[in-house]
């Protein structure tokens, strides 16, 4: 079992930044790769980041070069820097973790809302 808690969100200008950390507890050595989800009001989910054990980054086109997936294997935590925020970034963002447990769809973590205002 992988526990996930994410925090960072808030409201923020356009234009702004944030910077979203998800701490991961448990089996963590069983991750393989970790993602960045939202989902918007009336949207369906959207990957935003992935980040695999390797350390390779993939991103969604609109977020690419804006957010930021990275992580501190030393705090088991994973972080997305979000930069030039926009209005339509405004969503609830989810952490997942893929491991070798926990199913096609992993481990999810509670979420945490990010809004931006115009």
């Amino acid at each position: 079992q992988v526990q996930l808690v994410e925090s960072g969100g808030g409201l923020v200008q356009a234009g702004g930044s944030l910077r979203l950390s998800c701490v991961a507890s448990g089996a963590i050595l069983s991750i393989n790769v970790m993602n960045w989800y939202r989902r918007a009001p009336g949207k369906q989910r959207e990957l935003v980041a992935v980040i695999t054990r390797g350390g390779t980054t993939n991103y969604g086109d609109s977020v690419k070069g804006r957010f930021t997936i990275s992580r501190d294997n030393a705090k088991n935590t994973v972080y997305l820097q979000m930069i030039s925020l926009k209005p339509e970034d405004t969503a609830v963002y989810y952490c997942n973790a893929l491991a070798t447990t926990g199913g096609r769809s992993g481990y999810w973590g509670q979420g945490t809302q990010v809004t931006v205002s115009s």
